[in-house]
This record gives C-alpha cells, structure tokens and sequence, in this order.
C-alpha cells in the first residue's frame, strides 16, 4: 500500500467519528474508541454526549484520559456517578435507543459475535484475556455498536473461541429470537476498511475500503468468505479532521501514536 499521510490509527478514528450523530449517546472505553468520542465532538455531533462505565456522563475531556477509572473522565460532567448509573443509562428504554457502544475484541466471526476471553480450549486456552468487563451487556442493550479490529485472519474467524459478546449470533432473526434488544454490531472499523452488516441475515459485508488499500487486501486478511460486491471507497481524512484529532484530541500522542 502507498504511504498516506495520516495513520492507520488515524483513518479508524475518523471513520468512527464520522458515523456518530448529534444527540447520541456514546459509551466508550479508553484508547481509540475515547478519541473518536472525542472527535466527533469536534467535527460532527457538537451535541453528543460521551459516557463512561464509572459512571462519568457528559464528560468535558480536555485531555486525555488513560483509563476509564482516570480523574480526567470526572472534569466538567454533567453526572458524576457511579457503575450503577452508567448501566442504568445505558438499559433505560428511553436513553438506550440513543446509546452508541464501542468495543474491541481479540475475535470476531461474520455475524459480529465478540470474543476477549479465551483463546483456545476455555479449560486449556493458549491465551486468556481479561474477559468482558462491560462489554457483553453493551453488545445486548444498546442499539447499535461500533467495533475496532486490527485486520488479521486470525481475528475474523468463522467462529469464535468463545462467546463474550454477542452480535447477531446466528445471524437472521437468532438476536431477537434470544431475547436481545433491537440493535446489534453496524459497523466493524478496521485498518484496512469498513465491514457492514445484512439488514436481513445479519452477515458481515465489505462496505467500504480506504485509499491506498485494494479489495484482495481485504479478503486475504478475513479468515471466512465476505461479500465484496457493495463496497465503496472511504474519502481520506481532511485537513481539518487531522487536525482536531493532532491538536485537540490527542497533541501529546498517547494514543495515535
């Protein structure tokens, strides 16, 4: 691939920002998922509002935090919380519609399913993670959610190791079937490109490649077939876009770099 003058790291951020609207209401974690919140302050929804798990809603974050537990996420809320009142929000049928969750995950498979468990036998497993934390109730409550990958066929497997978090699971009307709410996986933010979902058996489809990176890139990287035949290209960020994100985002570089 050419050499951009942004990072991959950068061209995921945006991505993000770009899909989050005026008046949602975004839970995130730390890392890219905080300063694409962060951006889409700056470039596009001025009226969302970014929360946290500790319970820190409406945060002001002029720097960036490193944790979710960080004094930095409690400047300027509207609410200083706690655990309660962040999954309260987050399952309340009224401000849940609103709820954007991002998420990031060691597996993926096509419909979405999210596994940070296990690698492996969950008795024996070559690698244990830390495991859900938040993550499985925001897969099931909210009504959409974002996830981040690296792009790597050992990450988008036919199925996964084990199940942390769930998408459309089986896919088809399985979600509903299982007593989830409305909602589920829309979009999966890669370093290579945009993955969607079927709005009717909830596969995972290639929606959209980023400048510079070419379709076989894609499938070479996906370890179980993908449907390439809707995809678009992403416009690269603007001028404007890396700059927010360069100097007002993140100037110190502690998560782009």
């Amino acid at each position: 691939m050419p050499t951009m003058p942004y990072t991959p790291k950068e061209m995921m951020t945006i991505a993000a920002a770009r899909t989050i609207r005026n008046n949602d209401i975004v839970f995130c974690g730390t890392g890219i998922s905080m300063i694409a919140a962060m951006a889409a302050k700056h470039i596009s929804a001025p009226e969302s509002i970014i929360f946290f798990e500790t319970g820190a809603i409406d945060s002001r974050l002029e720097e960036v935090p490193l944790a979710v537990g960080d004094p930095r996420v409690m400047y300027r809320t509207a609410v200083n919380g706690s655990l309660l009142d962040a999954f309260a929000t987050m399952q309340n049928r009224t401000t849940g519609r609103r709820v954007v969750g991002i998420l990031g995950a060691a597996q993926i498979d096509p419909y979405g399913n999210l596994n940070s468990t296990v690698i492996g036998d969950y008795d024996a497993p070559r690698v244990r993670f830390s495991g859900s934390g938040g993550a499985a109730d925001v897969a099931s409550f909210v009504s959409r959610t974002i996830i981040f990958m690296q792009h790597e066929k050992r990450k988008f497997v036919p199925k996964v190791d084990y199940l942390t978090s769930p998408g459309w699971l089986s896919g088809g009307d399985a979600r509903r079937q299982a007593g989830l709410c409305e909602g589920g996986p829309q979009l999966v933010i890669t370093n290579m490109a945009i993955m969607g979902f079927d709005p009717t058996d909830h596969r995972m489809f290639l929606k959209a490649i980023y400048p510079g990176v070419r379709v076989s890139d894609v499938t070479q990287n996906t370890g179980f077939e993908i449907d390439v035949s809707r995809v678009e290209s992403t416009p690269p960020p603007s001028e404007k876009e890396l700059r927010i994100l360069r100097h007002i985002c993140d100037p110190q570089k502690l998560i782009l770099d």
